[in-house]
This record gives C-alpha cells, structure tokens and sequence, in this order.
C-alpha cells in the first residue's frame, strides 16, 4: 500500500474520531468502523465505491467531514441515509 493510502487512513480515522456518532463504511459485503485504523487497512486496499453509514447525535457535521476527507484522497464514497 503506498504512503498516500497510509496518509488517508489515518487522516480518515482521525477525523471520524472527531465525532460521537457511529461510522461505519461499506464496501461490498464488509462493514468497517471508520474510528478503527486496522479496520481500514484491511479494507482499503482497492478502488471502488464506499458506502458511507453515520449514526448519532452529530451525524450532519460527521457526514460532511467524512465525505470532505475522502473527497480529497480521491475516494468514492456515498453517504446513505436511512
């Protein structure tokens, strides 16, 4: 994986860690809590696109930020709401 994709994870996880709502990316039939760093290691290994689940008290503002950091590492994601 290269350093870029090490730099997104991290910056991913910190972000989500910013919030008190529940996280939770999608891909295909994976469901990885975006707060966990080695959830996403082992997940964002390929290109596609991410279902994006945000739960709780400050879902707005996570969701926007979510999409705001992984719009900057060239990453699809969709924010699902339910």
């Amino acid at each position: 994986m290269s350093s870029a994709n090490n730099a997104a994870i991290v910056e991913i996880s910190q972000t989500a860690n910013r919030f008190r709502s529940s996280i939770v990316l999608q891909y295909e039939s994976k469901y990885i809590d975006v707060k966990s760093i080695l959830g996403l290691f082992t997940t964002l290994v390929t290109s596609g696109e991410y279902n994006l689940h945000v739960h709780g008290p400050d879902a707005e503002e996570a969701v926007a930020a979510m999409t705001e950091v992984f719009a900057k590492h060239n990453m699809n994601v969709k924010a699902i709401s339910e």
